[in-house]
């Protein structure tokens, strides 16, 4: 062969090896991750039944984030703790060039009081792991030791993110995916995407779901004073009752969804509290009235509080009564970033395996990962832990909710796949 003929193989042929050889071993790398992630479960049931025993509320996860650290450390990080007040982040760089990504586990539980009888109950009265919190941490710290096994293989650098106070933080705080924001954990430098998974009782351990674009929705809360005139109840034409007024206005409310809301959007309204009065045959003077709001449309999510001003601006002028509202985010409506959903979708479902990849509706229950997707593009994936032959079920923010722990593999595993794949994507 001539020279010029060696030359012009080599432009073609070295370029094509060049580009296949970090493909094949991609491939050979999210295998081996696979067959990792398949035998940490007991260490994964250890750490699971650990957190679920030690459960604490919103920023009051003091042990929590020491609990992280300390398991962390063990694997070789460097992890920064306090972040948010008790979150922890840890950044792994990989031995390869590549992107940056993220993973958000959120560490909180709810003043709940466990009714399961396990051997791992909760030993903090009245406290308990009743949204799966204690699996997202799991998941996350099975992430940190997979990778850091296979630091050297790594295309680019992961940073975990430790989240306290998803459930929202006590009143008068700070907290939540707002302050982890505030204090940079999406900075220096920003990743390309974020990661995380939520338990889901209605799916099956071995399940996993993904909804592309908006899937769970924003959440409002908001807080109705009605102020009247105390009188006897004997004589209320000689008061303003706020009694009655709160529960015209909790009537009145409703036309704010089904008069007021373009049906196409979901909207929900609902109020949970009402607080009033302090004797039988008093006319009460103040109504206090809370309730939150829920919707996966953004105009909506703008539109709603201005319609419930109105509404209450006109029942309340309607019986001489005075009404202020307030209305707190708790979070903004959470999306699954659809170019992304689509290029990893296929990922996920390798990693899942055959008829594990099942299809899920858009829920109004809301999650605080959506402040974080607001930012970059965000991959949230719901992940089955229920197994109805054993019993295990329950719903979540329930005192018998129980989760199988063969979901754990599952959730380092798809998470792993999804993570791999992108930083491969460069």
């Amino acid at each position: 062969m001539t020279a010029g003929l060696w030359r012009r193989a080599a432009a073609w042929v070295l370029p094509a090896l060049l580009w296949a050889w970090p493909a094949s071993g991609g491939r050979d790398l999210a295998a081996q991750l696979t067959r990792d992630a398949d035998g940490m479960k007991a260490a994964l049931v250890e750490t699971r039944r650990h957190f679920h025993a030690h459960p604490e509320l919103s920023n009051r996860e003091v042990e929590t984030g020491k609990e992280i650290v300390r398991r962390l450390t063990a694997l070789g990080y460097a992890p920064t703790a306090g972040v948010a007040g008790h979150g922890v982040v840890a950044t792994l760089q990989g031995g390869r060039p590549g992107p940056l990504v993220a993973y958000r586990a959120d560490m909180d539980a709810l003043p709940v009081e466990e009714k399961n009888d396990l051997p791992f109950k909760s030993v903090n009265p009245g406290v308990m792991h009743a949204c799966g919190h204690d699996l997202h941490v799991t998941v996350a710290l099975g992430l940190a030791e997979l990778f850091m096994r296979h630091r050297a293989e790594l295309p680019g650098s992961v940073r975990f993110i430790f989240q306290p106070a998803e459930e929202g933080a006590p009143p008068g705080e700070e907290g939540g995916a707002p302050l982890m924001i505030k204090q940079g954990v999406l900075e220096g430098p920003a990743p390309v995407a974020i990661f995380g998974l939520h338990t889901q009782p209605e799916l099956e351990a071995g399940d996993v779901a993904l909804v592309p674009g908006p899937f769970m929705a924003a959440a409002d809360r908001f807080r109705i004073t009605v102020h009247g005139k105390q009188a006897h109840g004997a004589q209320p034409q000689q008061g303003v009752d706020a009694v009655y007024v709160g529960a015209q206005v909790v009537t009145a409310l409703q036309s704010v969804v089904s008069r007021r809301n373009d049906a196409r959007r979901p909207l929900v309204l609902t109020v949970g509290s009402f607080h009033a009065g302090s004797r039988f045959n008093i006319l009460a003077e103040e109504a206090v009235l809370e309730g939150t709001l829920r919707t996966l449309d953004p105009d909506a999510h703008d539109q709603a509080p201005r319609d419930i001003q109105q509404v209450l601006d006109g029942v309340c002028a309607a019986h001489g009564a005075r009404c202020t509202f307030a209305n707190q985010v708790l979070a903004p409506v959470t999306v699954n970033h659809e170019p992304l959903a689509r290029q990893l979708l296929p990922a996920l479902e390798r990693a899942a395996g055959p008829g594990h990849l099942k299809p899920f509706p858009r829920v109004m229950i809301a999650e605080d990962f959506g402040f974080l997707a607001e930012r970059v593009p965000g991959f949230y994936a719901y992940l089955g832990v229920s197994n109805t032959a054993r019993g295990l079920k329950g719903t979540l923010h329930s005192p018998g909710y129980l989760a199988d722990e063969d979901a754990l593999v599952v959730g380092v595993r798809v998470m792993a796949a999804v993570m791999l794949a992108r930083l491969q994507g460069g």
